[in-house]
């Protein structure tokens, strides 16, 4: 296996289409400098994880190196997924200054969190994906 800065590849993907980049873009962008959130829904075979659909969400804490949802949007994002017949399979947020890569704070959240994390750099405009296993696992993003 590949080794990209201590991250570990396996061959998992997210699949996200050009308009769901687009709009987890520009909410990127409307929110910076704080970084911004969203939950994303969709299906998750053992190998790809395909969104379906983008849940925006405002990250209550406006800060520039963290980010939170609150309980009530995170209630309302996956009753939205179960009504859409859809699984909250990944949480994206954005860098506004740094690289995509996660943070510490990040780290501890995924472990709580076991679904694929999403990150957007503003600084570079790129979007890589993460997941916690037994260590942190870079994750393919697939844009289509």
């Amino acid at each position: 296996m590949d080794d990209w800065k201590g991250y570990r590849r396996i061959s998992l993907e997210i699949v996200l289409t050009e308009n769901q980049k687009e709009i987890l873009v520009k909410h990127a962008q409307s929110n910076f400098p704080n970084e911004s959130c969203a939950l994303l829904f969709g299906t998750d075979d053992s190998k790809t994880c395909t969104v379906k659909d983008v849940f925006l969400v405002e990250n209550v804490e406006k800060s520039p190196i963290n980010f939170t949802i609150s309980n009530e949007e995170l209630l309302k994002g996956y009753k939205e997924a179960e009504r859409k017949k859809l699984d909250v399979i990944g949480i994206f947020h954005s860098h506004p200054h740094s690289e995509a890569v996660p943070s510490l704070t990040d780290k501890e959240f995924m472990v709580g969190n076991p679904v694929v994390w999403v990150i957007f750099s503003n600084k570079h405009n790129d979007f890589k994906a993460y997941i916690l296993e037994s260590s942190m696992v870079q994750v393919s993003v697939k844009i289509v």
